[in-house]
């Protein structure tokens, strides 16, 4: 699948449109891993898988998202080397981004059971419910060096506008999922263990398909660059520094909200088994108006990105207030909607009767995070673009602690206190973000001015 053509000078509503639908429907069918488990073990009935495949999902996206910034730096560097025209360079940053994916994976692989007992303690998870819950997590472990090698792979596609090929790698992903766990869930009833194994053996088909889309889409593009693999141009001390530096501020930033989201769930635990599965029930629902939102979001982060690295201000104001609208208006809709229809969604997950009762209560907090959700989302994607990570790691920091302290604080409120907490979170995270927007524009307005004056200076706003 070949991505849309080059995107015109002056960007559009209609192009952002036309980038932004194939990340929706990427990003839609991102949650179905999620969802699917959920449904499957939904079905059988068994509030206690349920429950442990709820902790087993949270302990792996507490490991695995940690290194989210395999798909989101590569985005930003990407999309400013596009921006730049600086061809070898994209292509370099696809080679650096896949090879750190696999080898951070093969590592967590190996260090597995350090990392799944700390989890574990984390979220204070015991008995039979830990047991389940480790079946599911060490099965999905086998996939974590291709979950993470996707991350970049999709960055780099993202990155370059190529939101239909990013769009073909996630389906291919989200199908094999649903018909390997259905399997080995169903069919060879292995619980769990057997939806954390479909999860995997579905990361390491998309890897072999998105390695084999990137490969075609560099041949159709004129073929490898001379000098990429070259070791000055993949070792390129400058270039490597500014790999580490952005990505370190992203997994810090990923692991305080990781640890937001974990502490949420742990909160869950500590109400008991039935407001644990209705939690994560209603998590399903808030992923996948994230994921819908991230596909503005991403589409920021492309066009802001490129936008940086030509030293336009112009065009950044173009993308941050066409990408924005449809971001704020897809939040309001989306709210609409998890408020109408939230019930029906929450049924086709569980069969358990007490918690479709508990999910329904809290339903009406799942709709106001859509709506307030839009405004941290649609500034996450404009900080990615920018490179602009020491802000949103410092953001995310401060954020968390606050909702920490305010989830103990309304404690003895039991569910609602926890859900309260959790909706505060995501307008802290807009606030904290948009406080440090007027710095961001003062250092892409002394880019651009730089540029103009044909100065040696890096794109980037570092």
């Amino acid at each position: 699948m070949s991505s849309a053509s080059s995107p015109p000078s002056t960007l559009t509503r209609r192009a952002i449109w036309m980038q932004a639908w194939p990340i929706i429907l990427s990003q839609a069918s991102t949650p179905l891993a999620g969802l699917v488990d959920t449904a499957v073990i939904g079905r059988t009935g068994d509030t206690l898988s349920l429950g442990a495949v709820a902790i087993g999902v949270t302990a792996m996206n507490l490991i695995l998202w940690t290194f989210g910034f395999l798909r989101m730096g590569t985005t930003g560097l990407t999309s400013q080397a596009e921006g730049s025209k600086d061809q070898e360079e994209v292509q370099a940053t696809v080679i650096r981004a896949t090879g750190l994916g696999l080898g951070i994976g093969v590592v967590l692989f190996l260090v597995q059971s350090l990392l799944l007992a700390g989890v574990m303690r984390f979220l204070s998870v015991e008995n039979a419910l830990r047991e389940m819950a480790l079946d599911y997590a060490r099965a999905r472990f086998w996939g974590a060096p291709f979950e993470l090698a996707v991350y970049a792979l999709n960055g780099w596609l993202l990155g370059q506008n190529r939101s239909a090929s990013a769009l073909a790698v996630q389906i291919v992903m989200s199908a094999a999922n649903i018909i390997f766990s259905l399997w080995l869930v169903l069919g060879l009833d292995m619980g769990p263990a057997g939806v954390g194994a479909g999860t995997a053996i579905a990361q390491a088909i998309a890897f072999v398909f998105g390695i084999a889309l990137c490969m075609r889409l560099i041949a159709n593009a004129g073929g490898w660059r001379d000098g990429v693999f070259g070791r000055s141009r993949l070792l390129d001390v400058d270039r490597l520094k500014r790999l580490f530096s952005v990505n370190t501020d992203i997994l810090i930033r990923t692991l305080a909200l990781l640890i937001l989201f974990s502490w949420f769930t742990r909160s869950g635990a500590m109400l008991g088994e039935t407001q644990l599965a209705a939690n994560h029930v209603l998590m399903q629902i808030m992923m996948v108006v994230a994921f819908v939102l991230d596909a503005f979001a991403y589409t920021a982060e492309a066009r802001v990105g490129s936008a940086i690295g030509a030293g336009s201000v112009e065009k950044f104001w173009r993308a941050v207030r066409l990408t924005g609208e449809f971001c704020v208006a897809s939040g309001l809709v989306l709210a609409l909607i998890v408020f109408a229809a939230g019930d029906l969604f929450i049924a086709s997950l569980t069969q358990v009767e007490a918690v479709q009762q508990a999910a329904s209560t809290y339903l009406p907090y799942c709709a106001l995070i859509s709506a307030l959700g839009a405004f941290p989302w649609m500034l996450d994607g404009i900080f990615i673009g920018a490179t602009r990570t020491a802000d949103m790691r410092n953001a995310a920091i401060v954020v968390t602690i606050i909702y920490i302290a305010l989830d103990i604080a309304l404690r003895p409120f039991g569910a609602t206190g926890a859900w309260t907490a959790i909706t505060t979170s995501y307008l802290l995270r807009g606030v904290t973000l948009l406080i440090r927007l007027p710095a961001l524009v003062r250092d892409i307005k002394t880019v651009a001015d730089n540029k103009k004056r044909n100065q040696t200076c890096p794109i980037h706003v570092d």
